[in-house]
């Protein structure tokens, strides 16, 4: 009588089956989808998406996507990949964004260049007044006074629900430029900030949108 062999064998129970989600991927990629993911906002959060962030990227790779993570600066959020297939849906929308507002977000991310090269602190605060003088040098001559400051503070309030600027509690018309201005406004970007500077002046005289403004017009 031939002897049958047996292999089976107990399953190990440390060992994850290789098709097994990990636990927190889920959670992750979920929050990155819903916004920009900050590390002062949820520690634990942040924690695990530091552990996966391996798997994190392949999952969203497959959407053609690209996870923009950034562990000093504490934020991590998702863009469409610059390779990835075109016929693939936009499942991260490009917001278009008025000229005045592109003006404004060019600046501040001027300033926080700025500021990082001359102070060794990392929270960038500005005041209405501080922004406003900012603004109105690229500005034209206007008599309504009224008018600008209106159109200001809407540019402001754009910029804040886009979460470029945080408005501080407790003191009223101050705000806190956000670091991640940084990735959505590149260094090649701000690197052709002079020439741009000139373009939006010759527009805002004229009244028009230059064709150069289109990279800044889209987050």
């Amino acid at each position: 009588m031939t002897a049958v062999r047996d292999d089976t064998r107990e399953p190990d129970e440390n060992q994850e089956p290789a098709t097994r989600t990990p636990d927190g991927l889920p959670l992750v990629v979920t929050k990155l989808f819903k916004g920009v993911v900050y590390r002062e906002g949820d520690e634990k959060l942040w924690q695990r998406l530091m552990e996966l962030s391996a798997q994190a990227r392949d999952y969203v790779a497959v959407l053609g996507l690209e996870l923009v993570l950034d562990d000093s600066e504490g934020y991590a959020f998702l863009r469409s990949h610059p390779d990835a297939d075109t016929e693939l849906p936009r499942l991260i929308p490009r917001r278009q964004l008025t000229f005045h507002v592109s003006l404004l977000l060019a600046l501040l991310r001027a300033r926080l260049a700025e500021f990082d090269q001359q102070n060794s602190e990392t929270r960038l605060i500005m005041t209405t007044e501080q922004i406003a003088d900012m603004v109105s040098v690229f500005l034209p001559e206007s008599s309504n006074e009224a008018r600008v400051l209106d159109q200001l503070s809407s540019n402001i309030k754009k910029v804040t629900e886009l979460g470029f600027l945080r408005k501080l509690r407790g003191q009223e018309q101050t705000y806190e430029v956000a670091r991640i201005l940084k990735a959505y406004v590149d260094a090649q970007w701000l690197e052709e900030f002079d020439a741009r500077l000139s373009d939006y002046h010759s527009a805002l005289e004229g009244d028009k949108t230059p064709g150069s403004m289109a990279k800044a017009a889209t987050t």
